[in-house]
């Protein structure tokens, strides 16, 4: 699944627009590598988006097109 999506679906960020914009400014972070928005994501990798002066680090545990929103956190685990 690509990266934006990934953020879209895990609610993570609201929109896939933003998460494009993030990923374009080089805010997101991949295994240690900054992130294109195309970038594919599996189970087990590592992400990192810097909000301002924030860094939200959190480990991918599942990889789903479509879940509901009680189900969206239970996609990554906050590191």
């Amino acid at each position: 699944m690509r990266l934006d999506k990934f953020l879209k679906v895990s609610r993570i960020i609201k929109r896939r627009t933003v998460a494009n914009e993030a990923c374009d400014a080089g805010r997101v972070s991949l295994n240690g590598k900054t992130a294109k928005a195309g970038a594919e994501v599996k189970a087990g990798d590592i992400l990192e988006i810097r909000f301002g002066d924030k860094l939200f680090r959190a480990e991918i545990l599942e990889v789903l097109e479509h879940v509901s929103k009680q189900q969206a956190s239970e996609l990554y685990k906050v590191i």
